[in-house]
């Protein structure tokens, strides 16, 4: 199962950044380049614990749809979301928070298992892998960039 493990340090409180990663608007906005949409569930504003969003989105040219829920929920520490359906055959996001001084450490750790067997794995070392890691890190840079504009 393949593993994606990003950090990222913010001048920002944990608080500030524990709720732009899980508010539903945000999520849009950063991967605005994917036409990521909410379409059912929670469509605005913050997750809690057991609420689920559907998302609509565009990746490698097809139109995707993936259900997933606020399994776990430690505020401002941790939040997990997990894969309900869609095109994993299953995934975890652990979301960590950690304060260092006047900073945050956020730490998305990625987890997931592709489809089709050796077909997915071979997806996974052939672009799967990176382009995931490129979605995380985009998001987790534009959280960066809304923290550190909206801290007082």
């Amino acid at each position: 199962m393949p593993k994606i493990e990003i950090h990222t340090l913010i001048d920002a409180d944990a608080k500030i950044c524990f709720d732009l990663a899980r508010h539903v608007d945000i999520h849009q906005e950063s991967l605005q380049h994917s036409q990521e949409k909410a379409i059912a569930g929670k469509i605005s504003g913050l997750m809690e614990l057991g609420e689920w969003v559907t998302w609509e989105a565009k990746h490698f040219g097809f139109v995707q749809h993936l259900t997933s829920k606020i399994t776990e929920f430690d505020s401002p520490h941790y939040f997990v979301d997990e894969m309900v359906a869609g095109a994993f055959k299953s995934f975890r996001h652990e979301h960590i928070f950690k304060k260092l001084d006047n900073q945050t450490l956020m730490v998305d750790i990625f987890n997931y298992e592709s489809p089709l067997g050796i077909i997915g794995r071979f997806a996974n070392w052939l672009f799967l892998k990176r382009y995931m890691a490129k979605l995380l890190k985009t998001r987790a840079n534009y959280i960066k960039l809304k923290a550190e504009s909206v801290k007082g």
